[in-house]
């Protein structure tokens, strides 16, 4: 448990960033080079592969070199995981509306 703790950590560290959540987002419909990631941010190669690395770090993307050219693909497994405890989350949460909803129907019939 506490292993899934900690990827999830790494995960969702690596997504509070707008850049990096910018790059998965772009990775979903298909690998790209790096420089094609990079074009439309406005930073230095080298501040927008930090960015990479902590992606590539956390599991999310994996990266191949053929060249001279960096080719970044999605890690659809990793995103399973963040769907897994959002599904968790929302069973949860669910589960408590209904008994407040249920608490507040019964008090409202037991005034009657």
């Amino acid at each position: 448990m506490e292993q899934y703790q900690t990827q999830l950590d790494g995960i969702f560290q690596a997504l509070a960033d707008p850049t990096r959540r910018a790059v998965v987002g772009r990775l979903g419909r298909g690998p790209a080079s790096v420089g094609e990631l990079a074009a439309p941010f406005d930073m230095a190669l080298p501040s927008f592969m930090k960015h990479i690395h902590m992606l590539e770090g956390a599991g999310l993307i994996r990266t191949s070199k053929a060249g001279r050219v960096r080719t970044c693909t999605i890690e659809r497994a990793r995103l399973a995981a963040i769907d897994s405890w959002l599904n968790e989350q929302r069973t949860i949460w669910e589960g408590r509306t209904d008994r407040l909803e249920q608490f507040v129907t019964q008090d409202k019939e037991a005034k009657k």
